[in-house]
């Protein structure tokens, strides 16, 4: 750079100082803040350009600096230590930053904008001033690069040239600055929303895990519940009953919820016993209140007049008038044992819509003779209010034995989707080859039901008695305990 002698003649007068429009400078203040540098750490790029610059004009001080609202912040200063920035004063930097084009000022004093400047009017006395403004690719001026001297002096076109390539120099830096800190900016959103999607993933997997201890837990409080409230409708165990076996075994389609299927063995006096077997339409609590209030009715119409047809019809009056019934109805089996000096019983029973009870003997070839107890004209219990049942008679001899089920035993289906039915249960109890004892008889029929893929989603209760043929006493005597489960299970002599 090529020295210049001091300036001895007045300078041209300048023009009128430039007023900031509002809309522009608005602009201007947004593209300083997308930069983000003010009031950043020193920085070795613009220290640097600073240098070049006080050497390259072989002047004492140089600076690089970002023009904000009110105030002049020195990003970089050669020769200006302990000065980070001033105040927005109009005539040097505040004016240069408001221009197109460089700024030159051969002499500060002879300009009377600069003049008043607290550079120029102050202890430090700049008596030269040059700027060029430090632009945007969009044409924002964020600030300048200066060159200040004591002393008056000119410069060539070309020095204004090298000032503005310094100004470009300035640009290029911030611009890859401003690059690196999206970069790093865009790398930190993507770790900070990585770790929030990790943050949720853990929250959400926790959250279904304890959602799924919760139904399990709720699945289970709900089937012990089902099964606490199933036994409840169901004997705890069933009598020992002189002269007659027992068995019983009863099984839900699920252990969530109360079925309808309930059955019951009950002394009435005189040596007389009364059972039932039945099955409430429906499931669930409702169905469980019917159920409840069946067995209590039936217990109680017995102690008053056993005869079953007058039984059945107590229970129909029961369940179209009691409004804890609401529609439902059901169907039932219902019968008075009465024992004979023979060790026979004399068995009258009478049906209310339910499958027919199955009587078996022997007969005498191996095979097993079965017939179906079926009193014609039994109708649904609490359907209609002029229900009309039926009953038959006849003798349970020993050797023999009385099966009851509920719909769901016949309803099963094996693989090929056939119904079990009427006919193949009853086909069943002829190939049978085991004993006719109601323990054998239970355990035979919930294996045949075990075997079947498709149990119709419906409970099975089944109810055998069955009389010791001559010669052999019963096991016990003493029935099996009632449990309720979500699969068959035999319920066997305890």
């Amino acid at each position: 750079m090529t020295q210049h002698a001091p300036v001895t003649e007045p300078a041209p007068e300048r023009r009128p100082e430039l007023v900031p429009d509002p809309v522009v400078e608005a602009h201007r203040i947004s593209a300083v803040r997308r930069y983000d540098i003010l009031d950043t750490p020193p920085d070795g790029a613009f220290d640097r350009v600073a240098a070049m610059a006080a050497r390259l004009f072989d002047v004492p001080v140089a600076t690089v600096t970002i023009v904000d609202t009110d105030r002049i912040w020195f990003k970089a200063a050669h020769g200006l230590e302990g000065v980070k920035e001033i105040g927005r004063d109009p005539g040097l930097c505040g004016s240069a930053v408001l221009r197109d084009d460089a700024l030159v000022i051969p002499d500060t004093l002879l300009d009377p904008v600069a003049m008043d400047n607290p550079l120029v009017a102050g202890e430090m006395g700049v008596r030269f001033y040059a700027a060029a403004p430090i632009v945007t690719g969009d044409g924002h001026r964020l600030g300048t690069v200066n060159v200040l001297d004591t002393k008056p002096r000119a410069i060539t076109a070309e020095d204004t040239a090298t000032l503005t390539d310094l100004a470009a120099i300035v640009m290029d830096e911030l611009e890859l600055r401003l690059s690196a800190l999206r970069a790093l900016r865009h790398e930190q959103e993507k770790r900070e929303a990585e770790s929030r999607h990790a943050k949720a993933q853990r929250e959400r997997a926790e959250a279904e895990r304890a959602a799924r201890e919760q139904a399990e837990r709720d699945r289970a409080a709900i089937a012990a519940f089902a099964s606490t409230l199933q036994r409840t409708l169901l004997p705890p165990a069933l009598p020992a009953v002189p002269g007659l076996e027992l068995a019983c075994h009863y099984s839900t389609a699920s252990a969530y919820d109360v079925g309808g299927d309930f059955y019951d063995i009950f002394p009435l006096g005189g040596g007389r016993w009364a059972f039932f077997l039945g099955d409430v339409c429906g499931k669930g609590a409702e169905a469980a209140t019917v159920t409840a209030l069946a067995r209590h009715t039936l217990r109680a119409a017995a102690q008053i007049d056993p005869d079953p047809v007058a039984v059945l019809t107590a229970l129909n009056t029961v369940l179209l008038t009691d409004v804890t019934a609401g529609s439902r109805f059901c169907t039932a089996v219902f019968g008075v044992l009465t024992p004979r000096e023979t060790g026979a019983f004399t068995v009258t029973v009478a049906t209310g819509g339910h499958p027919p009870a199955y009587h078996l003997r022997p007969d005498g070839s191996g095979a097993v003779w079965v017939k179906a107890v079926r009193p014609k004209g039994g109708m649904l219990v609490g359907a209609f209010p002029e229900a009309q049942f039926t009953e038959v008679t006849f003798d349970l001899t020993p050797g023999e034995a009385l099966l009851l089920y509920t719909d769901g035993l016949i309803e099963a289906r094996d693989g090929q989707g056939a119904m079990l039915g009427d006919e193949g249960l009853t086909g069943f109890l002829h190939r049978r080859t085991g004993g006719i004892s109601a323990d054998s008889l239970v355990e035979d029929t919930v294996t045949l039901l075990t075997s079947l893929p498709d149990k119709a989603g419906d409970d099975v209760a089944l109810l055998a008695l069955s009389v010791p043929a001559p010669g052999a006493a019963p096991e016990t005597g003493t029935a099996a305990t009632a449990r309720t489960t979500a699969a068959p299970e035999h319920l066997g002599k305890e």
